[in-house]
């Protein structure tokens, strides 16, 4: 168990890269957008992530805004015995919608995170970059308030992934979890 949380580490952060030009949700709400949210579909062409996607399950994330208008984030993710948590800190870039954050030794790797799409209610799509000496990888994430996803949102989300450059073979499905 203690030999997975590194690897479990490695593709979270995995799920993040520096990337070209995405989109963000116009006259994006901070207010709206914080609460509680769960991961129920991503894909991701990190190498730890494909390993590791099969086995994964819905995790749940809240995000908060710090007073300064930084993105917080605390990810309560199933293992196999507990729950992981991960808090990740995202700065405002000056674009609503669109997060930067530094992280490893002496701040090597890069992370950007941007609010594609959401209704604030139901759904949010979330384009997550990180680039690193080691790897360069993207990922799509599918946030829904309910751990249920629609059939119609999945399939808009499933339709998004090849303009980001991954492909459906990247795509995880991620199954309930009462665990967290």
């Amino acid at each position: 168990m203690r030999a997975a949380l590194p690897s479990l580490a490695l593709a979270l952060l995995c799920l993040l890269r520096a990337g070209a030009e995405v989109p963000v949700q116009p006259d994006f709400d901070t207010e709206k957008f914080a609460g509680t949210w769960h991961v129920t579909a991503t894909a991701s062409n990190c190498s730890i992530f494909l390993k590791m996607k099969d086995g994964m399950k819905s995790s749940i994330m809240t995000i908060s805004f710090t007073p300064e208008g930084d993105l917080a984030i605390k990810l309560d993710w199933p293992m196999l015995d507990k729950c992981q948590r991960f808090e990740l800190l995202f700065q405002q870039s000056g674009q609503a919608g669109h997060y930067m954050g530094m992280c490893g030794q002496g701040a090597q790797e890069k992370r950007d995170l941007f609010v594609m799409e959401t209704d604030y209610s139901h759904y949010a799509i979330v384009h997550e970059a990180h680039h690193s000496e080691m790897e360069t990888s993207t990922a799509l994430q599918l946030l829904t308030r309910e751990q249920d996803v629609s059939p119609q949102l999945l399939l808009k989300f499933t339709e998004l992934i090849p303009t980001m450059g991954l492909t459906e073979d990247m795509l995880a499905v991620l199954p309930k979890s009462g665990e967290c």
